[in-house]
């Protein structure tokens, strides 16, 4: 694997050293070049040519944002933001980011250390392989139309991880009030998801929310997993409902796309519906085998829209995907089999 040229952009002096000397450790990572502001970051792009650019969201001079929306058109890379716990991360993700990782709080040579190894240098290989173009969709998603959906009590199970804030935001902006239930997990830190729902709440036509230990599975209601916890479909009387446990990682994850899909596919079986969209690795592609395998049917993000084809390829490898279709098309096929 040749070296990913790494550029980081943080105002913050012990920060910003502590990333340098923790990311050149890794011998598949070197960084070429440090600005403590967009202005220097700027001109160093075109001399340090990096190939992955961190970058924090609050800054002096310009804002991280701001920055990235003006430097995407002439200069575009994968970024990662480092953010406090803060929901201007969507705006980033919107922007052009390909993800972000949340600033330890604690700014020891430790905390930091352990925050560099367990989390950014995995994200910072991830960026390394994804194609920026995917991130400004140039399709143009055709409004849902759709006559009476059957009263059948069936369940959407949706799971993503890289690139997946958005792509579920184009499949759930097309849903009604008389969606069927939808339970999704989407690879995110504790905290951030209960802020990712309330701003798919804000912008869709259903009520989208993190889901709660307990929480009824309703017509017209998205229930989003709590980042830190595993979340199961279960049933209590004739009404689907969730269950969300603090567990170990599954598949590399907490929450993770496989629990939930083996949990729909034991509890709801037939009548569900799964999907798998744009992230690394192969979470979620033995839960959708499962899920197939229970009489589901189970639709794959294509590689042409995926900003990450991993987690739909290993689905679509072994098996685990009937259909395969480019993201824009997803909510259309959802609707023609709720008909």
């Amino acid at each position: 694997m040749r070296q990913i040229k790494v550029l980081i952009v943080e105002d913050s002096v012990v920060f910003r050293n502590l990333l340098v000397q923790g990311l050149n450790e890794d011998p598949n990572i070197d960084v070429v070049g440090v600005a403590g502001d967009p202005f220097e970051a700027k001109d160093l792009i075109p001399q340090c040519k990096p190939d992955v650019m961190t970058l924090d969201i609050e800054m002096p001079k310009m804002n991280g944002i701001e920055f990235l929306r003006k430097m995407m058109p002439q200069y575009p890379m994968p970024v990662i933001m480092l953010s406090g716990m803060d929901d201007k991360v969507f705006d980033a993700m919107e922007a052009g980011a390909v993800d972000f990782a949340h600033k330890p709080v604690n700014m020891s040579r430790t905390t930091v250390n352990e925050f560099i190894r367990q989390e950014l240098i995995a994200k910072i290989k991830i960026a390394a392989s994804v194609d920026v173009r995917k991130l400004h969709r140039a399709e143009v998603s055709r409004p849902v139309r759709w006559d009476r959906l059957s009263n059948r009590n069936c369940i959407i199970a949706i799971g993503a991880s890289t690139g997946g804030t958005e792509a579920i935001y184009d499949i759930i902006k097309h849903f009604h009030k008389d969606i069927p239930g939808v339970v999704i997990v989407q690879h995110m830190p504790a905290g951030f998801t209960e802020m990712y729902a309330a701003r798919m709440n804000n912008q869709c036509v259903v009520e989208v929310k993190e889901a709660k230990d307990g929480d009824a599975v309703k017509r017209g209601q998205v229930l989003i997993a709590p980042g830190g916890y595993q979340m199961r479909l279960v049933k209590s009387g004739s009404e689907y409902c969730v269950e969300c446990k603090k567990e170990q990682k599954v598949s590399g994850h907490c929450p993770s796309v496989d629990v939930l899909f083996d949990s729909v596919a034991k509890t709801a079986g037939a009548d569900s519906i799964g999907i798998i969209l744009t992230g690394m690795g192969g979470d979620g592609s033995k839960g959708m085998k499962s899920m197939k395998n229970s009489g589901a049917v189970t639709i794959g993000q294509d590689e042409a829209t995926s900003v990450v084809y991993g987690m739909p390829r290993v689905a679509y490898d072994i098996g685990a995907v009937r259909y395969q279709l480019p993201l824009c098309d997803i909510a259309h096929k959802i609707y023609s089999l709720l008909e």
